[in-house]
């Protein structure tokens, strides 16, 4: 009996910093992964990376709880300096069996920045099922210099009907055609079964350019299944795709907004938790040597040093979390540093560092490390601006695990379609890696996280 996985692949640099993961493809011993890895890439440097593919037994995002099947090595120059940027390798790390191999695709991103959104419907498609109709759903193909395809979206599953009419979905126009209106774009259609061995319906192709028609005549598609053309004299397609609907519209960068006349707002909040250790004490994180700065000042230094540059009026709120406030000992998770919650500015990033010192000689570190309270108070700011004037960036340092990790992903997520970003920056030696990527895990079907990483190199991974 062949056993089947539902397969992602991790990807990581080889210095162990964790990327990325592709999104799980159920009951399949062969993936195509739709989800792509923007990287930049650099001639003059060396830039290792390891693949690691797991096999999915829970919700779990911890890596230990899933079955490990392989990984891989490589550099990116490798995989660009491969016949038609296609590298295939061969997966190893279980000693004695043999793992499978992955399959890498490189291609230089173009300046394209729009973002098309379109909707399509089907109508008279092939009947599948014995006991039913058809489930059918779409998978997008782009087409590659070397005439291969690669996936580049799938559609939701319509259940039981011949006539779907599938959501409609958004897509970067470079990761549909890489800015060449002209390319060739190639659809499937199948029928979705549930062991994974979904039926071949037909297949019908594109391009962008008669897509940005919007509907009309010209897109209404024949679906046609090559074998059945072969054999039927009387065959004369599988049904027809039509295009409902179409438009794009462009994706503004950070530079974009600022040469716009966006200005940035930039707040702080500092992690004043007893796990940070006494501020007497030369092994605390928050120690104040006489000579030289504590982590903590040389993380909002680091950071804020840069972002003060696109903030005009240099005022920037400061907050702390996690401490005991005088007179009374209540714990506060959104205490102004400078003591005064009317107006919690402080004047540049030397006056943040003051705030911070002076807070630490008149509140008592305490817990627990609550990140909620300060995202929200930050969102209900960027909320008030809805006309692209301002932009909100929270700078949170902290040394730990997050105590309020439910309340956390709630606000990040509440957070997402707001003109508003949050940079965590984690001190001392406890591990960080788990805590973000189980806030980025959450995201689900919300929206997307409001980061942008600006890369000019797209990996595809697949078996």
């Amino acid at each position: 009996m062949m056993n089947f996985f539902n397969l992602f692949g991790a990807i990581a640099f080889q210095a162990g910093d964790p990327f990325g993961r592709t999104e799980v493809i159920d009951n399949t011993l062969n993936p195509d992964f739709v989800r792509k890895f923007v990287l930049d890439y650099f001639f003059e440097e060396k830039q290792n990376l390891r693949f690691d593919v797991y096999n999915v037994d829970s919700r779990s995002s911890n890596i230990s709880k899933h079955d490990f099947l392989g990984q891989t090595f490589c550099t990116l120059g490798e995989i660009i300096g491969s016949k038609g940027s296609r590298l295939e390798k061969t997966l190893s790390g279980i000693p004695g069996k043999k793992c499978g191999t992955i399959i890498f695709t490189a291609e230089e991103l173009s300046n394209c920045r729009d973002i098309a959104t379109m909707q399509l419907c089907a109508n008279k498609l092939d009947k599948k099922d014995f006991f039913g109709k058809s489930d059918p759903f779409l998978v997008f193909y782009r087409s590659n210099e070397d005439g291969t395809f690669t996936i580049c979206h799938k559609t939701e599953v319509i259940k039981n009907t011949l006539n779907p009419v599938w959501q409609s979905f958004t897509i970067p126009v470079r990761a549909l055609c890489n800015g060449d209106y002209d390319r060739t774009v190639k659809v499937d259609v199948y029928d979705w079964d549930r062991d994974g061995s979904h039926d071949f319906i037909g297949e019908f192709t594109t391009s962008y350019r008669e897509l940005s028609r919007g509907q009309s005549q010209f897109n209404v598609y024949e679906v046609l299944n090559p074998k059945k053309k072969g054999k039927k004299k009387k065959y004369i397609n599988s049904g027809t795709v039509t295009l409902l609907s179409f438009k794009v519209e462009s994706e503004y960068t950070f530079v974009d907004f600022i040469r716009g006349g966006t200005q940035l707002n930039f707040t702080v909040a500092i992690d004043f938790t007893a796990s940070n250790g006494n501020p007497s004490q030369p092994t605390s994180l928050h120690y104040m040597n006489p000579y030289q700065m504590n982590a903590y000042a040389m993380a909002l230094k680091a950071v804020g040093e840069i972002i003060q540059d696109y903030d005009s009026d240099k005022l920037f709120p400061a907050y702390g979390f996690g401490a005991k406030l005088p007179p009374d000992g209540k714990i506060s998770h959104a205490f102004p540093l400078n003591s005064d919650p009317e107006n919690p500015n402080c004047v540049g990033i030397e006056g943040v560092l003051e705030a911070y010192f002076q807070s630490l000689r008149s509140v008592q570190l305490y817990g627990p490390t609550n990140f909620a309270p300060v995202i929200n108070q930050v969102a209900r700011s960027a909320a008030e601006v809805t006309d692209g004037s301002q932009y909100f960036v929270l700078l949170m340092i902290t040394d730990g695990v997050i105590s309020d990790m439910v309340q956390t992903k709630e606000a990040v997520v509440n957070a997402a379609s707001l003109p508003m970003s949050i940079i965590i920056v984690g001190v001392g030696p406890a591990e960080f890696d788990g805590v973000l990527l189980d806030i980025k895990l959450y995201w689900g079907t919300a929206p997307p996280p409001p980061i942008t990483w600006t890369c000019n190199i797209k990996l595809n991974v697949r078996f």
